[in-house]
């Protein structure tokens, strides 16, 4: 699977040469990070819809077009496929292969981060 991804990722990152007239995935980074990521979310929500309507074959083919966004959004976005599998092999060594971040962990980082920036907008006092 990932030989897959990663094969996808290049020619997504190909076609940023091409013609958007005649390529579509030129055409779609040609429009922006933005266009991408509505697209991606679009697509998404028809995996969803189809995941609930029982289709087998509607949740593969718009699984398959989510897969395509994604990598079109990465690739829109500066992240490589290698970028997500180091945080899944990350993940994994933390939780194990089946697990995401937890709640209490991703609350904390949050809280981290905004207390981070919080920091750095308030004047220091000599």
């Amino acid at each position: 699977m990932t030989d897959s991804i990663d094969r996808l990722h290049q020619a997504v990152l190909a076609a940023r040469q091409l013609d958007p007239a005649v390529s579509r995935t030129a055409r779609l980074l040609q429009a922006g990070r933005s266009k991408v990521a509505k697209k991606f979310g679009e697509e998404a929500f028809e995996v969803v819809i189809d995941a609930l309507n029982g289709s087998r074959e509607a949740l593969v083919r718009e699984s398959a077009d989510l897969l395509y966004h994604l990598v079109v959004l990465w690739a829109a976005a500066g992240v490589s496929p290698r970028d997500v599998w180091k945080e899944t092999d990350r993940r994994e060594s933390l939780f194990g292969i089946a697990e995401k971040l937890h709640k209490e962990h991703k609350a904390r980082r949050k809280l981290a981060t905004s207390s981070l920036r919080r920091a750095r907008k308030s004047p220091r006092r000599a």
